[in-house]
Order: structure tokens, then C-alpha cells, then sequence
């Protein structure tokens, strides 16, 4: 009697072992896609942001076509980018747009000065930082999660069930990353 309490004993907590990593696998990749879906609620408002942002500017820069139209390019490859990859890559590109049009207030005084301007270019900076914030939250949930599905004995479990790696998201460019070099 005595063993076979013992084989349902251990029987019992490999099961409530399997159960508890099973879970913890749930929770880590609900969590990777809950960060993912704020990112994406904040590149959303990015991108609302971005059509008052150059109907402003063109009001001032009429002969200025040439950067709003790479803003606007740049927007909707935004938008209809998919997956962490592309739309990265697409943000970049919607951030070097965005710099070269507040580059133009500073050649137009008047925009400069316009409180429409100004408050937009404010609401553009805080979902900047809101992004940049999701951005941390989602790469250290994917790390976390990538961790998990990768260490012993969580991995094995991973793979019965198709846990797979998921990407980082990375918005800089290279050259960003390289340091700057100062001459005297």
C-alpha cells in the first residue's frame, strides 16, 4: 500500500509541476503580447498625431512639399507595417522624417511661434516618450519570456507545446549606435 502511495505522490506533483511551468509559459507570452499591443496603441496616436502636425507645417511652408510628403510616405509604410521587424524599421524611418519637419520650424519663425505647432509638436513629444517606455516594457517581456522558453527544464515544455522566440524591438539605426567622434 505503501509504495503505491508514494508513485501517486510523486505522480501528483510532477503533474502540479507540468501544470505550474505550463502556466507560467501562458502568462510570460500574454504578457509579451499585452506590451506589444501598448506599443501599438502609442504608434497609433504617433501616427493620428502626424496629419495635424503637416497641415500645420504646410499652411507655413508651401515650397516645403518635398519633407511632407516623406512624413506622409513614411506614416503609411508606418501604419501597414507587420510584425516587430518591419515595424521597427518603418518607425525608424518615421522618426528621421519627423526630424527633418521640426527641422523646418526653425527656418520659419512664424511656425516656430504657432501655438497649434507648438502643442502638437509637445502631445508628438510625450507619445515619443510613451512609445520609448513601451518599447522597454515589451523587450524586457520578451526577454523574460525568451529566458523562460530557453533554461532547463522550461525549455522542454516549450517545445512540446510550439513556444517559440520572439523578436526584439529595436527602433534605432546603426549609426546611432556608434559613438561620436569629436575632433579639435
Amino acid at each position: 500500500m505503501l509504495p503505491v502511495l508514494i508513485i501517486v505522490g510523486v505522480i501528483v506533483i510532477v503533474v502540479i509541476v507540468f501544470v505550474v511551468m505550463y502556466n507560467g509559459l501562458v502568462r510570460l507570452r500574454n504578457r509579451v503580447d499585452n506590451a506589444w499591443s501598448q506599443i501599438d496603441v502609442q504608434l497609433k496616436r504617433r501616427h493620428d498625431l502626424i496629419p495635424n502636425l503637416v497641415e500645420t507645417v504646410k499652411g507655413y511652408a508651401k515650397h516645403e512639399a518635398e519633407t511632407l510628403e516623406k512624413v506622409v510616405q513614411a506614416r503609411n509604410m508606418a501604419m501597414n507595417a507587420q510584425g516587430v521587424a518591419e515595424t521597427a524599421q518603418a518607425e525608424n524611418i518615421l522618426t528621421g522624417a519627423l526630424k527633418s519637419l521640426f527641422a523646418l520650424s526653425e527656418a520659419y519663425p512664424d511656425l516656430k511661434a504657432n501655438t497649434n505647432f507648438l502643442e502638437l509638436q509637445e502631445e508628438l513629444t510625450t507619445t515619443e516618450d510613451r512609445v520609448a517606455y513601451s518599447r522597454q516594457f515589451f523587450n524586457d517581456s520578451v526577454l523574460k519570456y525568451n529566458n523562460k522558453i530557453q533554461t532547463v527544464p522550461s525549455n522542454v515544455m516549450a517545445g512540446m507545446f510550439n513556444f517559440t522566440t520572439r523578436e526584439f524591438f529595436e527602433v534605432e539605426e546603426p549609426e546611432a549606435r556608434d559613438a561620436p567622434k569629436v575632433q579639435f
